[in-house]
């Protein structure tokens, strides 16, 4: 057994003499000292011998792999080093050449139309507010005038969590959460921004979206607040020169209820394609606040009133920007990302 080591040791210095690569170097490694090695081998062929023998075979052959693998790596580094060396005589580096700089986020499209909504409404006056995502079925549908049995509930197809608790369908929970916390307080002038969720996805949907919704509550407040409000954003949103038309509508949580549209800016409220020659494009819905849902928050309809809406953001970016297909904002395709 000392013989056989004495010659693989001899035999594994000249092999190692003889590589000049680290294609080389890798294949002495698994040769001598890999599973199958030779090295590897012969201290497998240890159980053979005597008591007495062994540790002294086993301090011999521990000493040579030991010797071998410093070896392997003065040669690797000497190898490493002399590459660089022949490549560098080989290339030659101009390091007067401007460096590659770190490429620089930027807010993502949704994000800059939100802030811009945000910025809007707070110089009006609104405050902002948020609310749970996962939110209880009583403040998503009961609380805003909708029972278990009404169908409106299926308008809003939904992630049910269990029997009474979902993921949100819309901003509009935060009305009820917000008028059982300030109740008799008033006004009321807040915006709630946040994500919501629906069964639905094609290219005007998605099944994650966001929601700004928007409540009034005060003495005195009429129809004509709600339509000035909506189309003083309009303006500072899509230009100053827009005007706004509201259109007959139903949500259960206002009366009387109206969709609003924006001129078209691409024809200027002529017709075109963009508009399906109608002139006008959809923005949001509104309303003002249905009596029912003021009791069930604790204000009393005959002393206050107040006036709500709600608009998709992805669906203002869309207008904003001029898209066709919401999935856009979701690809996280950096070449779309990079015009914003």
């Amino acid at each position: 057994m000392r013989e056989k080591l004495m010659i693989l040791q001899k035999q594994a210095g000249q092999d190692l003499s003889q590589c000049s690569t680290l294609e080389d170097l890798n294949e002495f490694r698994i040769k001598y000292m890999g599973k199958k090695g030779e090295l590897t081998q012969v201290l497998r062929g240890m159980g053979g011998l005597s008591p007495e023998e062994r540790p002294v075979i086993g301090q011999q052959a521990n000493e040579i792999r030991d010797s071998l693998e410093k070896k392997l790596e003065e040669a690797t580094e000497k190898v490493k080093i002399r590459e660089i060396e022949q490549r560098l005589a080989r290339e030659s580096i101009d390091v007067t050449l401007p460096g590659i700089g770190p490429e620089l986020g930027r807010q993502h499209p949704l994000h800059l139309v939100l802030g811009r909504i945000e910025e809007i409404f707070v110089g009006m006056g609104f405050a902002v507010e948020e609310g749970p995502e996962i939110e209880h079925d009583y403040y998503n549908f009961e609380a805003l005038n909708i029972p278990k049995d009404h169908p409106a509930r299926d308008m809003q197809d939904s992630f049910y969590i269990t029997p009474e608790v979902l993921l949100r369908t819309h901003t509009s929970p935060m009305q009820a959460r917000v008028m059982e916390k300030t109740r008799p307080r008033v006004p009321v002038k807040i915006i709630v921004p946040g994500k919501v969720y629906r069964r639905d996805d094609d290219a005007t949907h998605s099944p994650m979206f966001h929601q700004v919704e928007g409540l009034v509550i005060a003495e005195g407040i009429r129809f004509s607040d709600l339509k000035g409000t909506l189309l003083q954003f309009a303006r500072q949103m899509f230009g100053p020169e827009r005007e706004i038309r509201l259109r007959p509508s139903f949500f259960p949580f206002t009366e009387p209820s109206a969709e609003v549209d924006v001129s078209c800016g691409v024809c200027g409220g002529i017709g075109c394609r963009t508009c399906k020659h109608t002139g006008w494009l959809e923005i949001l819905g509104s309303g003002m606040v249905h009596p029912r849902v003021l009791e069930m928050g604790g204000y009393d309809p005959e002393k206050v009133s107040g006036f709500a809406f709600g608009m998709g953001v992805e669906r203002i970016a869309m207008l904003k920007y001029d898209l066709d297909d919401m999935r856009m904002f979701f690809e996280n395709d950096i070449r779309f990302l990079r015009q914003f």
